[in-house]
This record gives structure tokens, sequence and C-alpha cells, in this order.
């Protein structure tokens, strides 16, 4: 090669090439990754335990509303039980065995949760997702456990895998589906692990799904319903998730 001849340019290495880690081709790559950099952040942040809120992300701060809608309820019981939660967990537990408030890091329900941790002094889980229309990371959740997902299913494990108890507040579509995924998974067996389910607000859940038609329909045995529980106040729901957790020490 001639002096003055440049030298050729130097190949860009695979895993810093973004036209193919973009690719329809590195899919299977980019799922790991959404496996693998939440493990390890968890891993480094202490996380090993959570309790899963979910619901609607159109549920309004009634702090932001003149009159108060009947939906606003849930956001403050939302925000108070994570606190109430949170405060104990931190009274109660230390380390790996703490509990961390986990949503799904947007507005409604999500924020509520997030915030009532952080009123606690503690720390948050935000599981977000990359929507076209909708929602950016809430501002209470604690920045080094804000994630952002691409794919639904990575997110919904993430959820579920260190989740020891879960709480879902009314919500509509991406709730129902959220819900109705875990309870497939506790009623096949697929979920070994005791997860107490509380269904927030009786009179939501009960005009909404009438769980004992589908006992009366033969599609789910009676024993089902004992899967969950619907409960109304957030007394009721504190005192019924400290107790289940208290029975066995929690695990990652």
């Amino acid at each position: 090669m001639s002096d003055n001849q440049p030298e050729p340019p130097t190949p860009p290495k695979a895993y810093k090439n973004l036209d193919f880690l973009n690719s329809p081709d590195a899919r299977s790559i980019r799922i790991q990754c959404e496996m693998e950099e939440p493990a390890t952040r968890f891993k480094e942040e202490g996380v090993e335990n959570t309790i899963v809120f979910f619901g609607s992300a159109r549920t309004p701060d009634p702090e932001t509303q003149d009159t108060p809608s009947r939906q606003s309820r849930f956001y403050a019981d939302a925000r108070e039980l994570a606190k109430r939660l949170t405060e104990w967990s931190l009274q109660t537990r230390t380390g790996k065995n703490a509990y961390s408030i986990c949503s799904g890091g947007g507005p409604g329900i999500m924020e509520a949760a997030n915030r009532g941790a952080q009123d606690a002094g503690g720390r948050s889980v935000a599981l977000g997702i990359s929507l076209p229309h909708e929602q950016h990371i809430n501002r209470f959740s604690t920045p080094e456990l804000a994630f952002e997902f691409h794919y639904f299913f990575i997110r919904k494990y993430w959820f579920l895998y260190m989740a020891k108890a879960l709480v879902v507040f009314p919500g509509g579509v991406g709730t129902m589906d959220e819900l109705f995924e875990t309870l497939t998974l506790v009623q096949t067996g697929k979920m070994e692990k005791q997860l107490p389910i509380i269904l927030y607000g009786a009179e939501f859940w009960n005009d909404v799904i009438r769980f004992e038609k589908l006992v009366e329909w033969g599609t789910i045995s009676p024993g089902d319903i004992n899967l969950f529980k619907v409960i109304d106040s957030v007394d009721e729901a504190f005192a019924h998730i400290t107790a289940a957790l208290g029975e066995q020490p929690p695990t990652g």
C-alpha cells in the first residue's frame, strides 16, 4: 500500500452495529437484553421482592380535581396503601429481604403507587413500556429502578418474577390482561409460589366481572374464586398483605 493511500475504515463490531441490532434479524438479541439488563440492575440494587400494583393509567389524582370523581378515590387509596406497605417493609425488613413497590411506571394508579413509596422514604420499581401515544415514566419512581421495555411479554415476566403480592385496582384492557394472565399462571400451577392477589374496589369488580357466573357456567372450578380476594379499604388490604407475607420469609 502506498504511503499516500488512506487506511481502510475499520469495520463496525457486530455488537455496536445499530442498524443490525434494530433489525428483525436481531429480535432475539433485543429480547435477551430485556431479560438480562434488568436482572443485572436488580442484583446491583439489591431488589429481590416486590409488591406489584396494577391499575388504570386514567385514574386521576384527586388533588388535581375541583370535585374528585369516583375513580380518583382509587388514586388516593393506592398511594396510601403503597406508603403503608413501604413503611412496614422499612421497619421489618433489611437488605434483600425488603419489599419494593412495583408499578408499570406510568400515570394514574401506577403513579400513585410509586408516589406512596416515595412518601414513605422508600424506593420503588417502574416497569415502563414504549407505546406510540402514551405515557412516560412517572417522576415518583426511583431512577435506578426505572425501566423502559419494548416487549410486553418480557415486562410481564419482570412484573411476576419477583412479585410476592399483587394489588389490582380498577383498570381497562391492559389491567385485565395482566390480571388474567396472573390468574392463569396460578390456576394452572405454572406459578408455584403463594401469591396473595387483591382486587381492590368491590363496587368496580363486582360490577364489571361476575366471577361466580364463570363457576355457574362450569368454565372455572368453585375453588378458583379463592385465588383472589376482593377488598375495599386500605386497612383491610394492608392487613391481608402483611399477614400473608409475614407467614414466610421472602425469597428472590
